[in-house]
């Protein structure tokens, strides 16, 4: 494309797999700002200028042509929303699961998780040292007391005994004195070097809770501490929300899943992106099946598929090959967005294909991939899986992000202090950009300058860690 060949350095790392309008946009930016006499502007030869837009198949296209093509997709924010709403009509058949806690992690609760004993459920010691009763100094008992015994004989006044950290205190206990602040002189009998309160570090029994008492609220999510409190209350199993379940059908004859590309053929990028970043959105992976470029298989896939969502890669468009749209035809399903007007990945789809299921088809192109799993996988999963919506929060972009004349745009960003720094490699078949960002950056028709506050999508490996939100 000509208007791509005249970029070079930075913003043809941008340019590269532009659409059209995308490319038109820049171009029409650069002209304006050459009007105005913005120093360093080169001009483009007149040919680049005015060229006419080439259509699907390189002719030119009469006016009107793309705004009709596009009257059917639907906004980002508005795609996001349907997306949610689909997630919360299917939501509503699903019954709650008994989990043990080792399977609970990233769940959320269906049920208030509530005190099954008091916490502690007994009087013990918050330090090493000595039990001590009455004024000192003490006599000190041979035996001492350690945690998870019995429970110690009394102690009269002028008597300690040698506790643990966690150990039960014995009855008519005035405090614990700590080993550093106690010393014993030669007849063994224990002196303070410090003021002795009644009650020091003694847990009362019921410090933390009284059985019965809510600890946590249903629709709290599961994390590696909820786990520790619920183990702590006395539970051994959890009631949770379950795990939506998605198949992954990974399509196109191009792909290989080994090596490095040749003859045509390219390495399939999807297969092991997309199973880890369902997890990440709380879903159970059933299925990953690479079915290449052949109808009947996808067909049967579908038909045959239990799962509440069935995510596929490619074959949205409307090629030879491309299979998606004209199987959903045939199965009678619903067609909720046919389309999103977001840059990467406008083609995609989501579908209701039958009453407990959906389906939410992903453009071929990797990081237009992205854009699909996060603008329609993500508010479906996290609805799904009872997960409150994120807060919005924006953050100044360091730089200028050009923007697609009607589109929305989703960049991904690197987040630096307090500003967002836009990345290179942000065209839709790279995954290089993304794979260093922290979040994607929501830059509105039109473009965001530099300074300008922009909605921000936190990539889930920035907020939760590797090992929490991949497992």
């Amino acid at each position: 494309m000509t208007a791509r060949a005249t970029r070079t350095g930075e913003d043809a790392e941008d340019a590269e797999d532009l659409d059209v309008e995308e490319v038109l946009a820049l171009v029409n930016d650069r002209t304006n700002h050459r009007t105005e006499g913005h120093p360093g502007d080169t001009h483009r030869p007149a040919a680049d200028e005015h060229a006419p837009v080439p259509g699907a198949h390189g002719a030119p296209q009469p006016p009107g042509h793309q705004q009709s093509a596009r009257h059917q997709e639907t906004s980002w924010s508005e795609a996001r929303a349907l997306a949610e709403r689909a997630g919360r009509s299917r939501d509503r058949h699903r019954s709650p699961v008994s989990v043990t806690l080792d399977a609970a992690l990233g769940l959320t609760l269906a049920a208030p998780l509530t005190a099954l004993t008091d916490l502690p459920s007994f009087d013990t010691s918050a330090m090493d040292g000595w039990a001590v009763a009455g004024p000192g100094p003490w006599d000190v008992r041979e035996e001492g007391v350690l945690a998870g015994h019995a429970e110690p004989e009394p102690l009269t006044d002028g008597e300690a005994v040698r506790i643990a950290t966690g150990a039960r205190v014995p009855l008519d206990t005035t405090a614990v004195l700590r080993s550093e602040h106690g010393r014993t002189d030669g007849k063994d009998r224990l002196h303070a070097t410090r003021e002795v309160i009644p009650g020091q570090d003694i847990r009362p029994r019921g410090q933390e809770c009284r059985s019965g008492d809510q600890l946590l609220p249903a629709g709290a999510l599961v994390t590696p501490a909820v786990l520790g409190l619920a183990a702590a209350a006395g539970y051994d199993t959890l009631t949770a929300v379950p795990r939506a379940r998605v198949d992954v059908l990974v399509l196109g004859d191009e792909l290989l899943t080994e090596g490095t590309p040749h003859d045509g053929l390219i390495r399939d990028a999807l297969g092991p992106m997309l199973p880890p970043w369902l997890r990440a959105l709380g879903a159970e992976v059933t299925a990953v099946r690479r079915l290449g470029d052949d109808a009947k298989a996808l067909h049967k896939a579908i038909t045959t598929s239990a799962a509440d969502l069935i995510v596929t890669t490619g074959g949205t468009a409307s090629g030879p090959v491309d299979h998606v749209h004209p199987t959903l035809r045939r199965i009678g399903a619903d067609l909720l967005v046919d389309g999103v007007k977001v840059r990467p990945g406008h083609p995609m789809l989501l579908a209701r294909t039958k009453e407990n299921q959906h389906l939410v088809g992903l453009p071929g192109n990797p990081l237009a991939a992205v854009s699909g799993l996060l603008t329609l996988a993500e508010p479906l999963l996290r609805t799904l899986a009872a997960r409150p919506a994120p807060e919005p929060y924006t953050l100044p972009l360091q730089d200028e992000v050009h923007g697609h004349p009607y589109d929305t745009r989703l960049i991904p960003v690197v987040l630096r202090g307090d500003c967002a720094v836009p990345l290179h490699y942000n065209g839709p078949a790279m995954l290089r950009g993304i794979a260093g960002a922290d979040a994607l950056a929501v830059v509105p028709p039109g473009g965001s300058r530099a300074g300008q506050e922009t909605e921000l999508l936190d990539l889930p490996w920035a907020s939760a860690g590797i090992g929490v939100c991949f497992t």
